[in-house]
């Protein structure tokens, strides 16, 4: 008898270390080797990329791109899509700097300041409402998310530049005779040496890995973006969690829209344009599936800091902007790519990485 063994359907990638397939090392790990490779290069290039206060600089601006990118994993992970998360963004911008004018209370006359805390909770409420208009369409009305979040952001977009008249709220430092002062702390100040920026962000990460690592929300997201209809025959409330994750993806937006707008002490009605592109970008490269079930935050983090230091690199070279695009959009194209390659490999009905093999949990 023969004893001759078949080879394996799934195939191998490359050469092997021990038990380590350096093919697949690398295409699973991608974001990460993505980021010390071009660290590596911009350092060469330019004595002042990774020098401290660029590096703080640059971490600053991938807390922006973070944040949202992370609250689009979910939305992804539910198999949908969100494309109102850059003019939410420029929206919670100027509702934040219209509340910081003042808000005349009726014909009194008076004009009410409110503290920097009151605007930022009613700004992330705001995002909340415009992800609650998302979830809703897509969720009871079963409009496409596509279009559901392509109308929505064009009509946040519509009412920021209504807010403003197309102009640019400025000095958003606050009036210090008035008790409101602080709006410019998130942008400007550091905790332990830390920009508070990427504070947030690193508190908006570790809530969301524990989210869908440690509760029930998280594996019945898994479920419903991995199989919709098995995930609602095995108890699943499909409908709540896919409502839920286009409000907690509006939230995220509204808080990256403060952030900026601290960043810049104004906020403008153009604000966050193509930023849900960033967003997007982010979360494919740190490989996410965009069909759902697939991905996780580390992931998607890996993949903002891929995204972010390789945009400053190329301004720190002096590259032109149209060639920034490029780049990035073939970054985004081959990420793509290695998702396909990623996830064709593995056999029908396993489990994605992160997925977990855990019972799912009945509703109620």
């Amino acid at each position: 008898m023969s004893n001759t063994t078949l080879p394996s359907r799934r195939g191998g990638l490359g050469a092997r270390f021990g038990d380590i397939e350096i093919g697949r090392l690398l295409l699973e790990g991608r974001a990460f080797f993505a980021l010390i490779v071009i660290i590596a290069v911009f350092s060469a290039l330019s004595p002042y990329y990774f020098s401290l206060g660029n590096f703080l600089t640059m971490t600053s601006h991938v807390a922006i791109f973070g944040i949202l990118a992370i609250g689009m994993l979910l939305v992804i992970l539910n198999g949908g899509i969100d494309l109102s998360v850059g003019s939410t963004l420029g929206l919670s911008g100027v509702f934040a700097g219209f509340l910081m004018q003042g808000v005349t209370l009726g014909s009194v006359g008076v004009v009410l300041y409110p503290p920097v805390w009151v605007v930022a909770v009613l700004t992330a409420a705001l995002g909340g409402c415009v992800g609650l208009v998302n979830g809703i369409l897509i969720a009871r009305f079963k409009v496409p998310a596509f279009v559901a979040t392509l109308g929505v952001m064009y009509v946040a977009r519509g009412v920021a530049l209504l807010i403003t008249n197309g102009l640019t709220y400025n000095n958003l430092g606050g009036r210090a005779a008035l008790g409101n002062t602080g709006f410019s702390w998130l942008g400007f100040n550091h905790l332990l040496g830390i920009p508070i920026g990427v504070v947030v962000l690193a508190v908006v990460a570790i809530a969301g890995n524990l989210v869908l690592g440690r509760t029930a929300f998280g594996r019945w997201l898994y479920a419903s973006g991995g199989n919709e209809r098995a995930a609602e025959l095995s108890g699943v409330p499909v409908k709540r969690v896919q409502v839920s994750v286009y409000v907690l993806s509006g939230v995220c937006a509204a808080v990256a829209g403060l952030i900026l707008s601290s960043q810049l002490t104004s906020a403008g009605p153009t604000a966050g344009v193509s930023y849900e592109l960033t967003a997007i970008a982010a979360v494919v490269i740190g490989g996410a599936a965009l069909t759902g079930g697939r991905g996780n935050v580390r992931g998607t983090l890996l993949g903002a800091f891929v995204i972010g230091f390789l945009s400053d690199g190329l301004v720190i070279i002096g590259i032109s902007s149209y060639w920034q695009t490029v780049f990035t959009g073939a970054v985004i194209v081959l990420a793509v790519l290695l998702n396909a390659v990623q996830y064709r490999r593995r056999k029908p009905g396993s489990p994605g990485p992160g997925a977990g093999a855990a019972p799912v949990p009945q509703a109620g």
